[in-house]
Formats: structure tokens, C-alpha cells, sequence
């Protein structure tokens, strides 16, 4: 626990933490409280998918925007501010409930709101955590913090699910709304360091195009980005929708598929708290091999392999994200410069998220004409070709722990005010020259 305690010990990350932990909670409690909330009042899994495509889709189109706009201003104040609309979102839609239920319609416009306010919540957020600690400690950062979220994904779906059996889904909306204003709260006491020259106002699209500039001059970041793009689409969305049928026709009820799940969250967890200390010298190239087991859990699945297999390789699997997820943000606050890293971050969160409409939507037209597990298995195996492709460049299979001692590209948008002089707290100690920084979400 020694890294968490060092961590903590800073006082902004200190609060950054916090109330992201508690959002995140609430964020969990949500996700099942939405889906038990339709069920329970329309029975209809198209009414559900429709308000979960509304937050979705929003979130797609408007992050590429969010992460010109946290590149541009200060990070901390515009996560406040998507803070506090969240939080007047989901109070609304708890009191429509409170008050005798919420339309369908009603839950489409807040949610599709509430997935805007998130895409420019995001990158900001990305840029903003490395602001908060010294430079060395990105990783044992993200590993709390990856710590934490997998164990809010734990303890979130249980407490969510008794709120809504108990006393309502009006009372976990209002629990969420709390977890937000909270966050806003403790944001506004972060003073987050300077990491170098402030950027020049340029046009959104010259942004944008710099920050593309950033993602494809960077073999290791493009490939593993257009990787990962292809996996959420093939397997990914293809196990979401599947798996549960699977687990119903083959392995003796669907509720396995939740059995299932929790092992991956525990997995997670395990795999976070491995991250503190375990730091390969060759970081991506280490993760993306362990994310190998991803697909095999899918494709053993869909072959229907003895339980104890699965329940192996699902609980491997979860290891392997929480590790790649570690040192892949790591990677990114090391090796990309500061002033575009919210961009970078919006990059990747596109290309992940990007194809997922589609994936769910044609889980099911392709399940009922070549069959559930037909599709499952090929999905896994295209997915782990792709992941295997991600380290043909060197770079992949290069990068390195360490962090850049000087920015590998500073761009033609970012200048130092004449007479400037860089923040003492920018310069590494060990090198002793400037240290410019980097990262994505």
C-alpha cells in the first residue's frame, strides 16, 4: 500500500480522487437502476437501448470537441461545470420519477444531455490528473484510480439493484446528483500545476487537426488505438449481447453471464493493485500480449468449453485489462506532450467507442442467421487477430517506462509568453532539463 499512501499524500490528487471515487459509485448505481427502472415500468428492451444509444451517441460525436476545449482552458473548471450539469440532469430525472414516473421521451432527452456533458468531462479529465501529482507518479495514479473504478464496478451494480427494489430508482438518481455535486465540490479546491507553455487560441479545426497530427505520428498510438476499435465492434459488443443466451441455452441459466462478470470485476480489481508495483520495461508491448487472454475467454464461451475454463480465462482477462489500462494512460501522460493530451485523449475514446452502435446492432440480426455462437467465435478470433496486428510496429513493442526528458513535438500552436520561464516544478531532477508531458482521455 506503500505507493496509494505517496500518492495520497498530495493534496490535489488527494481531492481529484475522491470525488471521482464517490462519482464513480454513483455512476454505477445508475447503469442498473436505468435498466431496472425500464424494465420494471415498460418491460421493453428497445425502450432500454434506446435511452442507452441516447447517452452513447452524444458522447461519440462531442468528444473530439471536449478534448479541444480542456487542451484550451482550464481542465479542472470545465470538469465543474459538466460536474453540475449532471448533477441538475439526474436530479431532474429523479424527482419526474419521484413525482410519478418518467417518460421514455423524457429519459432520451436528459440522458442524451447528460452523454454530452460527459464527452467534454472526459478528456478534461485525462489532462487534469497528471496536473495533480509529480511526474513520476502517473502510474502509481492510475493504478488507484484503476483500483477504485473496478471496485465501484463491484459494489455500484449491488447497491444500485437493493436502492430500486427497496425504496425506488428516484432515490438512487438523487444519490448520483449528490455523488456530482460532491465532485464539483472537492474540484474546486484542486490547484493543478502548471506542465508547460500555454497554448495559442487557434481555430477548433486547427486543433483538431493537430491533435490528429499527434495520434498518427505516433505508430504505438494509432495502431492500438485502431485496434482496440475493431475489438469493441467484434467482441467486445458481440459478448454483451450474446453471452447472456449462451449462459441460458448451454451452460444452465443466463444468470451466469452476471456469475461471469463479477469474476472479470475481481480479476480487475487484482489487476490494479499488481500494477502498483509490477512496471515492465517494455509496458505496451507486455500489455497488449496479456490482452491476448481477452478473446480466448469469448471464444472459449462460444465453444462451449468446461465451465472452470471460462470462469480461468474470464477472471485472466479482467487482470489484463486493469494491467493494459494502467500503463497504457501511463503511457500516455509520459510520452505525449502536455498541451495536446486531452485531444489525444479524445482520440482514443472515439475510436473506442465509435463502432459500438453498430456492433450491438448487428449482434442479433447475424446471431439469428448463422447462429449466437457461431458469431461469438468468429468475433473472438477476428478480435485477437487485430490485437496481435497493434504490435507489428516497433515502436509497440519499444516504448519504453520512461518518461521523455523533452517533448518529442511541441506542434505550431503552443508558445511561451516572451520573457516566460518554465515552472521549477516542470523540471525533471534527474536530468535536469526541462520536462514537458503528456497523455490521453
Amino acid at each position: 500500500m506503500s505507493p496509494y499512501a505517496r500518492v495520497l499524500r498530495h493534496r490535489d490528487f488527494r481531492y481529484l480522487f475522491l470525488g471521482q471515487s464517490v462519482s464513480a459509485v454513483g455512476d454505477q448505481i445508475v447503469f442498473v437502476a436505468l435498466a431496472l427502472y425500464i424494465t420494471r415500468r415498460t418491460g421493453s428492451a428497445t425502450d432500454l437501448g434506446l435511452v442507452l444509444a441516447a447517452q452513447s451517441l452524444p458522447l461519440i460525436a462531442l468528444v473530439l470537441f471536449g478534448g479541444v476545449w480542456a487542451d484550451r482552458i482550464a481542465r479542472n473548471r470545465i470538469m465543474i461545470a459538466t460536474d453540475i450539469t449532471r448533477a441538475l440532469l439526474h436530479g431532474t430525472l429523479a424527482g419526474l420519477i419521484l413525482a410519478g414516473g418518467a417518460s421514455v421521451a423524457a429519459m432520451v432527452v436528459i440522458e442524451a444531455l447528460f452523454g454530452a456533458a460527459r464527452a467534454f468531462f472526459q478528456p478534461a479529465y485525462t489532462g487534469l490528473l497528471p496536473q495533480t501529482i509529480p511526474e513520476g507518479m502517473a502510474q502509481d495514479a492510475r493504478a488507484l484510480t484503476s483500483t477504485t473504478n473496478n471496485l465501484a464496478m463491484l459494489v455500484g451494480p449491488a447497491l444500485g439493484t437493493v436502492l430500486v427494489l427497496s425504496v425506488g430508482a428516484g432515490i438512487a438518481f438523487t444519490l448520483d446528483a449528490a455523488s456530482f455535486l460532491l465532485s464539483a465540490a472537492l474540484l474546486r479546491l484542486v490547484r493543478p500545476r502548471s506542465r508547460g507553455p500555454a497554448p495559442v487560441p487557434r481555430s477548433v479545426a486547427h486543433e483538431l487537426r493537430a491533435g490528429w497530427r499527434e495520434v498518427r505520428s505516433r505508430p504505438w498510438v494509432w495502431a492500438t488505438i485502431a485496434a482496440f476499435t475493431g475489438a469493441v465492434l467484434c467482441d467486445y459488443t458481440q459478448w454483451n449481447a450474446l453471452a447472456p443466451g449462451i449462459a441460458r441455452d448451454f451452460y444452465g441459466g443466463a444468470g451466469l453471464f452476471g456469475v461471469l462478470e463479477s469474476v472479470a470485476g475481481g480479476g480487475a480489481v487484482l489487476g490494479a493493485l499488481v500494477a502498483v508495483r509490477w512496471r515492465p520495461g517494455r509496458p505496451l508491448r507486455a500489455g497488449l500480449l496479456l490482452m491476448l487472454m481477452w478473446p480466448f475467454q469469448s471464444i472459449a464461451f462460444a465453444l462451449r468449453a468446461p465451465l472452470v475454463s471460462v470462469i480461468a480465462l474470464v477472471f485472466s482477462a479482467g487482470i489484463a485489462f486493469s494491467l493494459f489500462e494502467v500503463w497504457w494512460e501511463t503511457a500516455l501522460v509520459r510520452h505525449i506532450p502536455p498541451h495536446a493530451l486531452s485531444r489525444v485523449s479524445s482520440y482514443d475514446w472515439m475510436g473506442s467507442l465509435a463502432l459500438m452502435p453498430l456492433g450491438f446492432a448487428l449482434a442479433g440480426p447475424l446471431a439469428g442467421a448463422v447462429g449466437a455462437q457461431t458469431v461469438l467465435a468468429v468475433g473472438g478470433t477476428v478480435s485477437l487477430v487485430m490485437l496481435a496486428l497493434a504490435l507489428i510496429p516497433r515502436s509497440t513493442r519499444a516504448l519504453t517506462g520512461e518518461r521523455d526528458a523533452l517533448p518529442e513535438q511541441l506542434g505550431d500552436d503552443v508558445e511561451v509568453e516572451a520573457g516566460g520561464e518554465p515552472e521549477i516544478a516542470d523540471v525533471d531532477p534527474l536530468i535536469g532539463v526541462v520536462h514537458q508531458r503528456r497523455r490521453i482521455e
